[in-house]
């Protein structure tokens, strides 16, 4: 039996990692030893994230060699990383599934792999464990195509904890469960920690019934995807491609939508900028993209442009 293409088994290999990440983070949270670093601007790393975005990397290199991995912590030691944190493993219940046609033949050189170990370090150092999640994205030619969204925090009915939701455009999405939407509302998601007057004033235009304010570009995507939120709003230069690359194929990938606050899709390339200069305006499905973003004003649009 042939192999199953390249980019499905990246997917069950991340599924995979992304488990394994999720729990070294725990891990390193119940010992209490956080190891804080600012790395300025009101950005915090931790030892969880260095310690998983190793187990992450390692793992990836070690299986995909000569596909280009990009870490939001930069260069990781990779030599001595314990056995132990070394993923082999492929989710088979993934690999039930068909490669959508236009994935099949991909090649490596066609790849970029975009890594966040641990997305909400801010709320992971206060305990704010909800917003927490573990993210691996997979580009193809520029385009986030799929992507894995870990939540170590996730207490299952078992009260054991982690769960893992995935997306393949062309395939579909699964891991979580989905709520209505109450009509008449518009409920927006936005930044916790990192607010400013563009922020604002890009919320006030859309006129939002509800706004929710919490931590992590991949926490704000599940809200889109369980009902809880339908549009999630930041106006502001401050997230990296390794934020939004698997939230935007997991949330594409189940109908819905993340753009900058122009409405054009990044790019997730070997060669980009990592800032996402542009902000993220994202919608659940069945929600109209374009009625938010011609919502938010000129002048907004403008500043972030310069």
């Amino acid at each position: 039996m042939s192999p199953a293409p390249l980019v499905m088994r990246i997917m069950a290999s991340s599924i995979a990692i992304g488990n394994q990440a999720g729990k070294i983070i725990r891990d390193i949270m119940s010992a209490g030893e956080l190891g804080i670093v600012d790395k300025g601007s009101d950005d915090l790393q931790t030892e969880a994230d260095r310690s998983a975005q190793r187990c992450i990397l390692a793992s990836l290199s070690n299986q995909f060699p000569n596909v280009r991995i990009i870490g939001e912590e930069g260069t990781s030691d990779l030599v001595n990383v314990p056995s132990d944190w070394i993923v082999t493993d492929l989710d088979q219940e993934f690999l039930k599934n068909k490669c959508p046609d236009s994935l099949t033949n991909i090649n490596e050189q066609d790849l970029v792999i975009w890594v966040d170990p641990l997305d909400g370090t801010s709320e992971y150092t206060q305990g704010i464990l909800e917003s927490v999640t573990v993210l691996i994205g997979l580009s193809v030619q520029n385009k986030a195509v799929g992507g894995i969204i870990h939540q170590p925090y996730y207490k299952r009915s078992s009260d054991e904890f982690g769960r893992t939701i995935w997306g393949l455009k062309g395939l579909g999405s699964s891991g979580y469960e989905t709520k209505p939407h109450v009509q008449g509302e518009l409920i927006a998601t936005t930044t916790r920690s990192h607010s400013n007057e563009l922020v604002q004033s890009a919320l006030r235009a859309i006129e939002p019934t509800k706004v929710i304010r919490v931590g992590g570009a991949g926490y704000k995507v599940l809200q889109l995807l369980e009902g809880d939120a339908h549009a999630y709003v930041f106006a502001s230069g401050g997230c990296k491609k390794w934020d939004t690359c698997a939230p935007e194929a997991v949330l594409e990938a189940d109908g819905g939508m993340l753009t900058d606050i122009l409405g054009n899709h990044y790019q997730y390339g070997n060669d980009v900028a990592f800032p996402n200069k542009m902000g993220v305006i994202a919608t659940a499905k069945n929600v109209e993209h374009m009625s938010i973003i011609n919502k938010i004003p000129d002048d907004v649009k403008e500043k972030l442009s310069k």
